[in-house]
This record gives C-alpha cells, sequence and structure tokens, in this order.
C-alpha cells in the first residue's frame, strides 16, 4: 500500500477530465493527478468500440474551443478518429505525466477532520491512499453498462456482448444475433451487424425519432482551408452551435415548434422502408425530442432487409439457445448483443463517494434523485465538483460545451478560494434547493415532460434530472464566475494554499 498527497484528484480521463487537467495546468495548478481506469484518454471514447461507433454533433464543434482540429476527415466524426484527437491534445499539454492509467478508484470519502478527501485505488495490483484536497469528478454518464434484467439471461448458453464492451476479437459473420434496444448505439452497430451476420432480430421496445445523417468527407482543400484561414473553423463552429440553439428552444420553450423535425423524420422513414407495416412499427407514437432524437441513413433500409427482422412484442424470457418474447414465440440465437445504454441517474459510482457523516451520492440522491448546484457542487460534499453532473445533459448539441462552461466555474472556483485562504467550500442547501426549484420550473411545459415518453432523461421517480433546460449559453452566463455567497467557506488548514495561481 502506497500513500501520496496531491491537492486536486481528477478522476476520469475523458472529455471532462482531460479539459480540467488542461486548465488547471494553464492557470498555474501544478498539483494534480488524474486516476482513471482505461489505458489512454477518450473516456467513452475510448471505450465504445462497437462497429459504426460515431458522433452525432458535427466534428467542428464537438472538440475543445481552445483545441479545434484541422484535419477533421468527415463532418461528423468515428469513434477512432476522435479517440485519437483527445489522445493528440492530451500530448500537446503532456498530461499523461500527471495520469494514473489502469487505477480503479474503489472510494473516495471526505475526512472532516483533515479537511480532505481520501481516495482508495488500485493499480497493478497495488492499493494506493490518495489524500486531495479538491476532488473533481470527471466520471461522466456514459461509463457504467446498464445490463437489462431479463428472466434467464444468466443462463444464455451462447455470447452476450453489450455494446459499451465491445469484443473486437469475436466474428459475427453467419451467426444468428438478437440486439435488445434501438437508441444511439444500436442505430449505429445494426446496419453494419446486418452486413455480415446470417440473420438479426431487432428487439424494439419504444420507436426512435430518427433525422437524416448529414455526413460527408472534408475534401483536401477544406482541410487546408481549417488550418489556413483565419477565424474559419470558429465562424463554421459558431454557426453550426447558433443553428442547433433553435432547437433548444423549441424543446425547452415550445414543443409544437418541432414539427418539422417530426415531419423530415417522417420522411426519412418513408424513404428507408419499403413495407407499410414495418413504417407503421417503427414510427414512434410520442413528440418529436421527448426522447433523444437520433440521426441514420441507413438504420431504416437495414430493417427492411430480408435478414433482419424487427421485433416488437416485449421479451418475457431468455433460454439457454434463444428469446422467448411474450406472445410465446422463441427465437434461437448465437449472440445476444445488448444495446441498452447506461446507468445515468443511478449510477454505480455514486456509491462509492462517501461526504459528510459518510453518506453516499446514492444514499442523499435517493429520495429527491439526482440535485447539484450548477451541476458541481452538492450539499454535504464539501470541496467536491462534479463535470456533467445533474441537470447538465443536452439532447440538441455538443457536450464539450457544458463541459468547457464548468472549467470556467472550476478555475475560477480555485483562482477565488486560494486568493482568499479558503480551504473547505460545502454548496448551501438552500442556494441548491432554490436552483433545482428553477430548473424543474423551467421544465415544466417542455417536450421532456408534455411528450408522452418514458426516457433515461427521467430517474425512477420519474423526474428529469439529468437535462439542461433552455440555451446551453445561458449556463455559460452562470458558470462564468464563481460565486463565493452561495457557499459556506472554511479557513484553509494549509497557508501555503493561501496564493493566487500562476503568481
Amino acid at each position: 500500500m502506497t500513500t501520496q498527497d496531491v491537492e486536486i484528484a481528477i478522476i476520469g480521463a475523458g472529455f471532462s477530465g482531460l479539459g480540467a487537467a488542461i486548465k488547471l495546468a494553464q492557470n498555474g495548478v501544478e498539483d494534480y493527478l488524474v486516476l482513471d481506469r482505461g489505458a489512454d484518454f477518450g473516456g467513452t471514447w475510448r471505450d465504445n468500440v462497437y462497429p459504426g461507433a460515431a458522433c452525432d454533433v458535427p466534428s467542428h464543434l464537438y472538440s475543445y474551443s481552445f483545441a479545434q482540429n484541422p484535419e477533421w476527415t468527415r463532418s461528423y466524426s468515428h469513434q477512432p478518429e476522435i479517440h485519437r484527437y483527445i489522445n493528440k491534445v492530451a500530448d500537446e499539454h503532456a498530461i499523461a505525466d500527471r495520469t494514473w492509467f489502469g487505477t480503479d478508484v474503489i472510494g473516495a470519502e471526505w475526512d472532516e477532520d483533515n479537511t480532505r478527501w481520501t481516495i482508495t485505488a488500485e493499480r497493478d495490483g497495488v492499493t494506493h491512499t490518495i489524500h486531495a484536497n479538491i476532488v473533481v469528478g470527471g466520471i461522466g454518464p456514459l461509463c457504467e453498462p446498464n445490463l437489462p434484467d431479463i428472466d434467464g439471461i444468466d443462463a444464455f448458453g451462447g455470447k452476450i456482448v453489450h455494446t459499451a464492451r465491445w469484443d473486437t476479437d469475436f466474428d459475427f459473420a453467419g451467426k444468428r444475433v438478437a440486439v435488445i434496444g434501438t437508441g444511439a448505439s444500436a442505430i449505429q452497430a445494426v446496419p453494419q451487424l446486418g452486413k455480415v451476420v446470417e440473420h438479426m432480430d431487432v428487439y424494439q421496445r419504444t420507436a426512435p425519432w430518427i433525422i437524416p445523417r448529414n455526413e460527408r468527407p472534408y475534401l483536401s482543400v477544406e482541410n487546408w482551408a481549417f488550418k489556413n484561414v483565419p477565424g474559419l473553423q470558429s465562424l463554421i463552429r459558431g454557426t453550426i452551435y447558433s443553428a442547433n440553439e433553435f432547437v433548444a428552444a423549441g424543446m425547452t420553450f415550445a414543443p409544437k415548434a418541432l414539427k418539422p423535425v417530426e415531419a423530415i423524420c417522417r420522411g426519412n422513414i418513408f424513404r428507408g422502408i419499403r413495407d407499410p407495416k414495418l413504417r407503421e412499427a417503427v414510427t414512434p407514437t410520442f413528440a418529436v425530442g421527448c426522447k433523444r432524437i437520433l440521426k441514420s441513413n441507413d438504420w431504416y433500409p437495414t430493417l427492411d432487409r430480408p435478414n433482419v427482422d424487427l421485433v416488437t412484442d416485449g421479451i418475457a424470457k431468455v433460454t439457454e439457445t434463444g428469446i422467448v418474447t411474450n406472445d410465446g414465440t422463441t427465437r434461437d440465437v448465437d449472440v445476444i448483443v445488448v444495446a441498452t445504454g447506461f446507468h445515468v441517474t443511478d449510477s454505480p459510482a455514486f456509491a462509492t463517494i462517501h461526504g459528510v457523516g459518510g453518506r453516499s451520492l446514492a444514499q442523499v440522491w435517493e429520495d429527491g434523485g439526482m440535485q447539484a448546484y450548477k451541476g458541481s457542487f452538492v450539499h454535504g460534499f464539501p470541496n467536491l465538483m462534479l463535470l456533467v453532473g445533474p441537470s447538465t445533459g443536452l439532447g440538441h448539441t455538443s457536450m464539450v460545451y457544458m463541459i468547457e462552461s464548468q472549467l470556467n466555474y472550476l478555475v475560477d472556483y480555485i483562482r477565488k478560494t486560494r486568493a482568499a485562504g479558503i480551504g473547505r467550500t460545502e454548496v448551501k442547501l438552500e442556494a441548491q434547493d432554490r436552483y433545482n426549484d428553477r430548473l424543474q420550473h423551467t421544465l415544466r411545459n417542455s417536450v421532456w415532460e408534455t411528450g408522452g415518453c418514458a426516457s433515461w432523461y427521467k430517474d425512477v421517480n420519474g423526474k428529469i434530472t439529468s437535462l439542461w433546460p433552455g440555451f446551453t449559453f445561458t449556463f455559460r452566463n452562470r458558470t462564468r464566475e464563481f460565486d463565493i455567497a452561495a457557499y459556506d467557506v472554511a479557513p484553509s488548514v494549509s497557508p501555503e494554499l493561501a496564493v493566487t495561481p500562476g503568481a
């Protein structure tokens, strides 16, 4: 067992954790340590390697504003390219020098007596204790796969694979495959699998709305212009951002304004499927935007293939050889692909973080659902800042914009508390409650509340605790400065920390 002291521990090395490390270093904070269970940077873009994995946000917007990439090969980037981009940015800022890869964070506990966090982690078979004044949680909502609770699934004699834990060595060619789920990962993987499998059953519980994916490769002259024409990429980025904000207005304040989007989705169905009965089966019965709007050109044509069947009857159980639906039909398969998403509002990671009095995030959020102040700080968890925390998710644009907004808040938090010699910072409960009450009030007429669907945006109590309502620039403005008046603070026990970053 080893022990190490750092000022700031960052858990996670995806877009948020890496961004935090870079921004801290740029602002003169060098005593930090990044912890990640993977082999390199990337987070969800490192782990999700299923066939067809790609981003549904245009490439120019799905990148750091301070590290724009003139070398994108396509208008929408695929997983390998995003993964390479993230690691290239990390290399340029030498973040690997302060990162522990292959490290499982077992738990984090607040030590009130010493005003610091104690993190227990395992690395290379060795248990490490890390003491940190501040913990930055860059865990992200898309890290813990959600496995379906289906009777008999453990008894299945074939292969089971979740899209987030893909087996790249397994050959699907000629296999009989069942895919459970029709969400974001399914609509990307299924078209690729449909080309090689003998037969595929796609189990649909709820049909999603899907718009065409306007993806194309960039020409070499375009890449030259991205690199050499000053301001071009920023202009493109800003144009894409502005267009997406109109969608945000519709989703939050005027769901009926999204009817043109629904018409585009219906046209996508009509073009992709010939069979009228299949068209009806894939047409959603809820308002567009209520669940995540997906993008694909080949999902519907794949469902129309002769070797693919869409199954809309619910799954009753799994046997050793296949799947039985509620109508009694048995379909034997060799492989079950689970495309059921992630634990977003109930992540297992919440049970490993213990704050004041030993209560975990999972316990605190058990009744009222996930709540934080500005998606960042939680009452009862001093000196813990979450990135991509509660009520920061989006259904219309790039999460990188939200991450960078929180990074502004993080940097100003460090700057102001250091300058004032503050060692303990805890958001006031009344400030947190007031903030979340405002969010819920804003959500009351949104498509997520009125659209008639169930989605991962909601927790077990039916409360929307994962999404940011409204314009993202509003969130940017609210996180531009650390509002210390919303917090209970106490002096630092280490006077040497009372300096301004960069001083």
